[in-house]
């Protein structure tokens, strides 16, 4: 199985060399961070429409954890193009983080299409480094699709529990590795390699709900599941929400 994958693996490396010499070059990084929005503002139209029930499910009781200020203090880490804005309830006062610049513009077009939020401010870094975020500041935090490519994972959930009130609740929905019997791991551990390029740094062979266990929070609910994607690749998926 080891020589079956790094043979294939190879042939992949073969087939995708004209990536691999830009990234050698250093030109790969700003050519990613420039389409990669554009990718993602069709991709999460296509995720939305066929996870929309799971969101609904997720993100049906952020409510619960309203502060004494009585609105939803909510920060999205990794907010992409404000894919999960009509899914927010009424009123809430969102804060959005992404370490590419090159989101804002899409980010823009979403809050505009939903005037029932409180748009706060777009900030410009990355999830390990939150420093612009107050401690104790905000009711939510969410994520998703993120986990998969943040340097560390560790890390960021260590600024997640810091800028959380006491009390307050993390979201996360994410695509994980899939089991190790079967044909999607084999094809997993495969592409990894030139899916991390193409897609700016995401992993398909994360198994991020360990990092979740690992995370101290005083409350985890995390569920497994097959998304209903028509990628088969990024079908393994954890949700749920872990309290401070």
């Amino acid at each position: 199985m080891a020589l079956t994958i790094f043979i294939l693996r190879l042939f992949v490396y073969i087939l995708a060399s004209p990536m691999f010499l830009l990234n050698f070059l250093g030109l790969w990084s700003q050519i990613c961070k420039k389409w990669f929005p554009h990718f993602m503002q069709r991709f999460t139209v296509i995720y939305n429409e066929q996870m929309a029930s799971k969101k609904r499910e997720l993100f049906g009781n952020l409510q619960d954890f309203v502060g004494p200020s009585g609105t939803l203090s909510l920060l999205e880490v990794g907010c992409g193009t404000g894919a999960n804005f009509k899914f927010y309830p009424p009123g809430c006062r969102v804060t959005c983080i992404d370490p590419n610049p090159n989101f804002e513009k899409f980010l823009i077009k979403s809050v505009a299409e939903n005037q029932h939020l409180q748009f706060e401010r777009f900030v410009v870094a990355a999830g390990e480094n939150m420093s612009q975020v107050a401690d104790g500041s905000v009711d939510v935090v969410v994520c998703t699709l993120v986990l998969c490519s943040v340097k560390s994972q560790e890390q960021m959930l260590q600024e997640v529990r810091r800028v959380l009130r006491p009390g307050g609740a993390f979201y996360f929905l994410e695509h994980v590795v899939a089991n190790s019997s079967s044909w999607n791991y084999f094809w997993q551990q495969i592409l990894h390699p030139c899916w991390y390029m193409l897609f700016d740094g995401c992993h398909l062979t994360r198994e991020s709900w360990k990092a979740l266990e690992r995370a101290r929070f005083s409350e985890l609910k995390l569920q497994h599941f097959q998304a209903p994607l028509s990628w088969e690749l990024v079908r393994p998926h954890v949700c749920g929400y872990a309290v401070k």
